[in-house]
């Protein structure tokens, strides 16, 4: 195999890897906590910020979603009580998103279930159990 065909393979192994733990993050997490991945990225990153509030362009920057798909997943988070949006006081075109105690106890639920799908994804191995 050339080098621009193992190239082309480990890219096509990623994005393998990125779609079997998309598409089991999104199934595992909606059934078992009633949230989405993307819903669920906002809440994890949220959850691990300085009093658990970020701006917008702050939570665009680490979640990887286009500024519409951070809108709609953040409208969604607060039509469910688990965030809430405020204009920031110092500067009135900012908003800052904050985890309400729901969206904390919503957070420490469904962390585990999220953390054990990429176990299963990304360590196969180490998330057998011993028989």
């Amino acid at each position: 195999m050339s080098e621009d065909q193992a190239l082309a393979a480990e890219w096509r192994e990623l994005a393998n890897r990125y779609a079997a733990a998309s598409c089991a993050l999104e199934r595992e997490l909606h059934d078992r906590h009633g949230i989405g991945m993307s819903e669920f990225e906002v809440v994890d990153r949220l959850a691990g910020a300085p009093e658990t509030k970020l701006r917008m362009q702050e939570l665009a920057e680490v979640v990887h979603l286009s500024q519409s798909a951070l809108s709609r997943a953040v409208a969604r988070l607060e039509r469910d009580g688990l965030v809430c949006r405020a204009l920031c006081e110092q500067d009135r075109r900012g908003v800052f998103v904050t985890l309400t105690d729901a969206g904390r106890e919503r957070h420490a639920a469904a962390r585990p279930t999220q953390r054990s799908v990429l176990a299963g994804i990304l360590r196969p191995a180490s998330s057998a159990v011993p028989g």
